[in-house]
């Protein structure tokens, strides 16, 4: 099996993703946005924090061998570090993303095979019910059973007041961010055993009620809460089910969305700085390893330091 590279790098002053006072560079692509467009420093897979600002490989333990995910949204972004850490942790995966994503999604799979572990792909709409059942019977097909599965694909779109918000919109937004991950619980649960997970990307802002992301900040609201209900439902079966909350994280959904003063004020945490993918990634390998066995229907909150409740 190919080893993930062992990189120690200090501090570059402001240049340094972890460093404290760092600031995204100010950008701007067509939906979806493309991880390889995005401008240096890109954001990063599999880098972690050093004490003095600078950064390491993350290094695994073997917490996911044979373990195999489903991962939507896993071209680029939070996606892309979750499956490469979980190939790294000795898990394969299948992933999937939008048809225009395809470019990203194929680093993903190169990525991911260096580790020497299998990534398939499947480019759809999960918007579609039949296109997430489609999705777990290639996941079947392809990695002949499922341990894990990722709900981390999701869409945002900035809109400052309700007036301006149009219905379509509204119900697309639902259709993406949690009637997608109705069905794709739905039709993978069959085929969970005890000990496997879902695991779904909520946000920071179902607790601070951004006002500018009113459907979005309602859809991760409901997963939450879905999150909730669904543990309650299936762990005396042995299935784990607990949420991931991000704060601001570098991810091609921020250039692809967002304006130029909610990206000017994107590095306004307890902490200085945005957040990285790897750094959400190792939440995601925690919630599917046995290290959280007694943790269900919870909600981890990677946030770079705000204090929520719940």
């Amino acid at each position: 099996m190919s080893m993930q590279k062992e990189v120690k790098r200090p501090a570059q002053g402001a240049a340094s993703q972890f460093q404290q006072g760092h600031e995204i560079p100010i950008e701007h692509q067509k939906k979806p946005g493309l991880q390889d467009e995005m401008s240096d420093p890109k954001p990063t897979s599999t880098h972690l924090p050093t004490e003095d600002g600078g950064y390491q490989t993350y290094k695994a333990a073997g917490k996911l061998e044979g373990k195999r995910a489903i991962i939507t949204g896993g071209d680029s972004g939070i996606g892309r570090a979750t499956a490469i850490l979980y190939a790294m942790e000795g898990a394969s995966s299948l992933i999937t993303y939008l048809p225009e994503e395809e470019k990203d999604a194929q680093i993903t799979v190169r990525r991911v095979e260096e580790l020497g572990k299998k990534c398939y792909t499947i480019a759809t709409d999960l918007r579609r019910k039949e296109n997430c059942k489609k999705v777990v019977e290639k996941a079947l097909e392809c990695l002949g059973g499922i341990d894990i599965l990722v709900n981390n694909a999701g869409t945002q779109n900035m809109i400052d007041d309700i007036k301006d918000l149009d219905e379509e919109q509204w119900i697309s937004t639902f259709e993406s961010n949690i009637h997608s991950v109705f069905f794709l619980s739905k039709y993978t649960l069959p085929h969970l055993k005890s000990g496997s997970s879902i695991i779904n990307c909520a946000s920071i802002n179902a607790y601070i009620g951004r006002p500018d992301l009113l459907d979005y900040t309602s859809t991760k609201g409901a997963l939450v809460s879905f999150t909730r209900g669904l543990s309650n439902q299936q762990v005396k079966k042995g299935i784990r089910v607990n949420a991931v909350c991000p704060g601001p994280v570098w991810t091609p959904l921020i250039p692809a969305t967002m304006n130029d003063s909610a990206m000017e004020q994107f590095h306004a945490t307890p902490l200085g700085r945005a957040g990285q993918p790897s750094e959400i990634a190792t939440c995601f390998v925690f919630l599917a390893s046995a290290d959280s066995s007694f943790i269900s229907g919870q909600c981890l909150h990677p946030n770079g330091g705000v204090v929520v409740n719940g």
